[in-house]
């Protein structure tokens, strides 16, 4: 005995046709355009806000070296005195010299903290590029699971349809129309739910791309499973070499020395040069030249210098520390990251070449034994959900993998997806 659907096809027919017409991958009931992953990247680079203000920063900062380096601006002056029969005017050029070895350690001081801020602009550029791939893969998750879910949806409508059929010619129980009903709510409320869930990433991409929130976007395009072709210890090897978090510690590290070496300098006197001219007018006066030297005696050294020594030595072991524990964090990052990449592309190997070819054949076999009245609805139906969390956990995992595989990305600054960074 067959049992048909409402269009007139045997209801194995109708099931089988759009479980396969899911599996070679076409996307059931989207319409979208693609959406593509690297456009999305070379638009972040131009258009995020985070990353700009960072390049502004950086840009700012390379500017700061030579007015740190640069000699301190001269003071001219005029003086005037009278009375009438003394008058006399005098005019004055002042130069400041800061004691030798000064001005290169401040500008050695900008210049480490103008490398800091670029490091710190490369991880911030990392970073974001990170977040729009994980809100990319995500979409893609949200909308095979769409896929997923209103594929369903039919085909409970069939078995709602066919159970109620059964019921009223007395050759089925009330029990499993009701059961293919509350299934059916179910799917349509876990349906509204992920397409909240789709506008919520909607926004969120447009967040970073600096459009506006409700700007259209299509449907993520299939990501391949990327290979993870490196060793735990290759990776952090590449982490502590090329992480900007790391980099930037390390510069700020460089910076606090110099800072110091310029701090214990500062006990010694800096120089200023005097040149001047005089013009007295009386009749038979004349005009007389006249040169200054003087030092900037370090007298208060006991509350200024010495204190700016040891707040200098503070920064620098606080940048030392800061700089340990930033080390710690990239490498606790490396291997949860590297674990959690393994994880998802043995999970799946596991579901794509076992558990759903397994969940499939379960489904139909239960399909055609229902058909003959060997096995009950709630067997066939508890085959069908079976079969839709498998596959919605199969691309859970490859988005897993691939959100993995950015984050990597972002502490080992070395692009393991084979997308073009800036």
């Amino acid at each position: 005995m067959k049992i048909y659907s409402s269009q007139g096809f045997p209801i194995r027919t109708v099931v089988i046709g759009l479980l396969l017409f899911n599996v070679v991958g076409a996307p059931v009931f989207a319409s979208e355009p693609s959406l593509k992953l690297q456009p999305l990247i070379d638009e972040a680079f131009q258009r995020n806000p985070e990353i700009q203000a960072a390049k502004q920063r950086w840009e700012a900062a390379q500017s700061v070296p030579s007015q740190a380096k640069s000699l301190p601006d001269p003071i001219i002056g005029l003086a005037y005195r009278g009375p009438d029969i003394m008058r006399e005017g005098r005019l004055a050029l002042q130069q400041e010299f800061p004691f030798p070895g000064k001005l290169d350690l401040r500008g050695e001081v900008a210049a480490k903290g103008a490398e800091r801020v670029g490091e710190i602009y490369e991880g911030i550029k990392l970073r974001v590029i990170a977040q729009l791939k994980e809100a990319y893969f995500s979409l893609h998750f949200i909308h095979k699971s769409i896929d997923i879910v209103s594929k369903n949806i039919k085909i409970l409508e069939e078995f709602e349809k066919t159970a109620e059929a059964r019921y009223k010619v007395g050759k089925g129980i009330q029990q499993d129309l009701f059961r293919a009903q509350v299934e059916l709510s179910r799917e349509l409320e876990q349906l509204t739910t992920l397409n909240q869930e789709k506008e919520t990433l909607h926004a969120d991409i447009n967040r970073i791309l600096n459009r506006p929130p409700a700007a259209p976007l299509g449907a993520p395009e299939e990501p391949k499973l990327t290979p993870l072709l490196f060793t735990l210890d290759e990776l952090n090897d590449y982490a502590t070499k090329n992480s900007p978090i790391i980099k930037a510690q390390g510069k700020a590290i460089e910076q606090g020395q110099s800072a110091v070496d310029l701090a214990n300098r500062e006990y010694y006197p800096d120089f200023f040069v005097g040149l001047g001219a005089m013009q007295s007018f009386r009749s038979d006066s004349q005009q007389d030249a006249f040169g200054m030297l003087g030092i900037k005696v370090p007298l208060y050294y006991a509350t200024k210098q010495r204190y700016g020594v040891k707040e200098s030595l503070s920064i620098l072991e606080s940048a030392r520390k800061e700089h340990r524990t930033a080390t710690q964090d990239v490498l606790f990052r490396v291997k949860d990251n590297f674990v959690r990449a393994k994880r998802a592309e043995r999970l799946v190997k596991l579901l794509g070449k076992a558990i759903i070819p397994q969940a499939a054949l379960a489904l139909e076999s239960s399909i055609a034994g229902y058909a003959v009245g060997k096995v009950d609805f709630l067997s066939m139906l508890d085959n069908l959900l079976r079969l839709q969390r498998d596959e919605i956990d199969l691309h859970r995992e490859r988005v897993a993998h691939e959100i993995a595989i950015a984050k990597l990305e972002e502490v080992v600054a070395l692009p393991l997806q084979g997308n073009h960074y800036e």
